[in-house]
């Protein structure tokens, strides 16, 4: 960890780590907004829904990018998505670790990949069902919905685990996607 990415946080005895920079802050809370747009406010039918989709695909396309060329923790290489690492995570957190993770820990990796892969389905599907080709045609339109309910359980178990993590670590992980710095208490140890 750098001396210019960390701060001392005064009294509550944490380091201040820089961990997210604003485009993936932006990309999170954007992509959450569309899915939260399409989901519940806006007509599944009108063509403000397509576009929606369309803004969605493309926040993950630029997330992919920046992946590849951003700063340190957006890219895919610290978090990539491993089961194997995912198990052994589990069987740490069952032995008392309270480890802190800079970028996502192993199973808020696969999470991440899960989400990105369940709306590019969603996409796909949805223009498939926009086409001559695909319009009415039932898998289609089933799998769309499929992959809609998949993607609210992901969700369920992303904020469950994002709230889990902040309280069995100390880290503030929402206030860390707001503002882009992870409150790591000091007597955790970090990877």
């Amino acid at each position: 960890m750098s001396v210019s990415s960390t701060s001392d946080c005064g009294r509550s005895g944490a380091r201040s780590v820089a961990v997210w920079d604003p485009l993936v802050r932006l990309i999170h809370w954007g992509l959450a907004l569309t899915i939260v747009l399409n989901g519940a406010v806006v007509d599944e039918e009108s063509a403000l829904h397509e576009w929606v989709g369309y803004v969605a695909l493309g926040l993950i396309g630029v997330r992919l990018t920046w992946g590849l060329f951003g700063s340190r923790h957006a890219r895919l290489s610290a978090f990539p998505p491993n089961p194997a690492a995912a198990l052994r995570h589990l069987v740490a957190l069952s032995r008392g670790d309270t480890t802190v993770h800079l970028s996502h820990n192993p199973l808020g990796a696969l999470m991440v990949y899960n989400i990105w892969a369940t709306v590019l389905f969603l996409g796909a599907t949805g223009y498939m069902m926009g086409t001559m080709q695909f319009f009415g045609v039932d898998w289609v339109e089933e799998a769309h919905e499929i992959a809609f309910n998949w993607l609210l359980v992901s969700i369920v178990l992303h904020i469950g685990g994002v709230l889990f993590d902040s309280w069995w670590t100390g880290v503030p992980l929402v206030r860390s996607m707001i503002d882009g710095r992870k409150r790591v208490p000091r007597d955790r140890s970090v990877e």
